[in-house]
């Protein structure tokens, strides 16, 4: 996928300034909200799971090569492949190479933000194949030629008249009278176009939700089985996964499925979570005749052994997303790339490389809401700290805001200039706030004010006033006697 996350600024702009978007996102966010909190009052041990999810994420993490190395050998023995891809390119080229070995001609794929990581789709259409998402979510976002803009629901952006928009434009094969009001005439419109996709697929392309060492498992999670019908019905299964996908046992496995769901969509589980293990053998009645797993770096083992390893603990739930102020108000696309919101304005810059993604983690409000909810403990707000620092250090982006805080820093280590220059502040403050009390424009603030008033100064500094207090010790007393009890 092209990044534009060199762009933010201007991307979050347009997106402020879109008021179908704006309408869009204040349908969606209040939704995963309410049912996450509903769901996990519902389950008393929910924190001890988070606990134990992060402890095996660790542990996975430390020793990563062992467990990469058990899940090859599981996925050999039930007759599968592996195949280990370091870059995008390697990624993009193992799948063309499988799909060419059977003819394939139209590919069937199932929701995977590592697909839209690596742009399999693109690279497919230009060697001559058809992949077709079988994700409602994913179906519409392709039909209008957008990249997802949710972990989770990809489409949450798009209203319903836009949908129906671009199933007449492409759907142009049925009758233009039909009725396409109602969302279960859209749902099954859908379902028709993609039914002989399903059947007429060659190869069949998935992510992974979790890879199971011990058995050499791979497990998906949906809601609405198309990624059964993916994987089951072409006689070439892919699964597209990243290294730290990976967790060592079954029973591991389950753990992560419990709080996954639950910060997900607020479901105490999926309605399909299916765990395949190996191609179809000779007493099964379905499946795919070959199964390869193309593993996937793409620039995560540079982050192992760093101070943003932890961000590898993601399973990739949008609880983040759904709770963060500054992804409400702008959406998924204004990020520029795969990954939006919180984990994206980690994760994004360890990918593609901080000078290109600079102003993802200076985009937020650090209210620690992402961190509260995140299932994994993954501690976001310290992680964007953690780039800002490194942007501060490091010759990159615009000089003035280094400027400012080297200036702030000399000021917070003289006293005597930081009262003076906060007296100063506070007034200029209050004459320019006026009798509302709020600044509507301010010099070098606009891109706060431009969206909101700046609340102005009610009185004197604090150090001021405790300066004249204890200049009059006499009326503090008196002040004292005279309060009431």
């Amino acid at each position: 996928m092209h990044s534009t996350t060199d762009r933010f600024k201007e991307n979050a702009r347009d997106a402020l300034a879109d008021t179908g978007l704006q309408k869009a996102l204040t349908r969606a966010s209040a939704g995963f909200v309410d049912r996450r909190t509903a769901v996990i009052e519902r389950l008393p041990e929910f924190d001890t799971l988070r606990d134990e999810a992060r402890v095996i994420k660790d542990h996975t993490i430390a020793n990563l090569d062992f467990y990469l190395e058990r899940f090859e050998s599981k996925v050999a023995e039930n007759g599968g492949a592996v195949h280990w891809c370091r870059t995008a390119d390697d990624a993009r080229e193992a799948v063309l190479n499988i799909c060419r070995l059977v003819g394939a001609k139209t590919v069937t794929k199932g929701k995977t933000m590592i697909g839209e990581e690596i742009a399999i789709n693109e690279y497919l259409e230009e060697n001559g194949m058809t992949p077709v998402e079988t994700d409602l979510g994913e179906y519409i976002i392709q039909l209008r030629g957008e990249p997802p803009s949710h972990i989770i629901a990809p489409a949450i952006h798009v209203s319903r008249d836009q949908i129906e928009a671009a199933f007449r434009q492409h759907h142009n094969n049925l009758d233009e009278a039909r009725d396409l009001t109602e969302p279960a005439a859209l749902l099954g419109e859908a379902r028709a176009m993609l039914r002989e996709s399903f059947l007429s697929a060659d190869v069949g392309i998935t992510g992974a939700n979790i890879l199971v060492a011990e058995t050499g498992s791979v497990v998906i999670v949906t809601n609405e089985g198309n990624g059964d019908l993916t994987q089951t019905l072409p006689r070439v299964h892919i699964v597209l996964a990243s290294l730290e996908k990976v967790v060592p046992t079954l029973e591991d496995a389950s753990t992560i499925l419990r709080v996954l769901a639950r910060s997900a969509t607020g479901q105490e589980m999926s309605v399909y979570t299916t765990f395949a293990t190996g191609a179809r053998r000779e007493d099964d009645l379905d499946g795919p005749e070959q199964t390869h797993i193309v593993l996937i770096d793409n620039g995560r083992t540079r982050l192992l052994g760093t101070e943003f390893e932890e961000v590898l603990r993601c399973i990739r739930c949008g609880a983040c997303q759904n709770h963060c102020p500054v992804y409400a108000a702008i959406g998924g696309h204004a990020y520029g790339w795969v990954y939006a919101g919180p984990i994206g304005k980690v994760l994004t810059p360890g990918l593609i490389g901080h000078r290109a993604a600079r102003d993802l983690p200076n985009a937020s409000s650090f209210c620690g809401r992402c961190e509260e909810v995140c299932p994994m403990r993954i501690p976001l707000p310290k992680l964007m700290r953690a780039w800002r620092e490194r942007e501060f250090r490091q010759p990159m982006g615009p000089s003035l805001p280094k400027w400012a805080i080297r200036a702030w820093a000399l000021a917070a280590r003289n006293p005597v200039l930081y009262h003076f220059g906060a007296r100063m502040a506070s007034r200029m403050l209050r004459r320019r706030g006026g009798a509302l009390r709020r600044t509507a424009r301010f010099p070098f603030a606009d891109a706060w004010t431009v969206h909101r008033d700046l609340p102005t100064p009610e009185q004197a500094t604090f150090q001021s006033q405790w300066s004249g207090l204890r200049r009059a010790p006499g009326r503090r007393r008196k002040q004292t006697r005279d309060a009431p009890l």
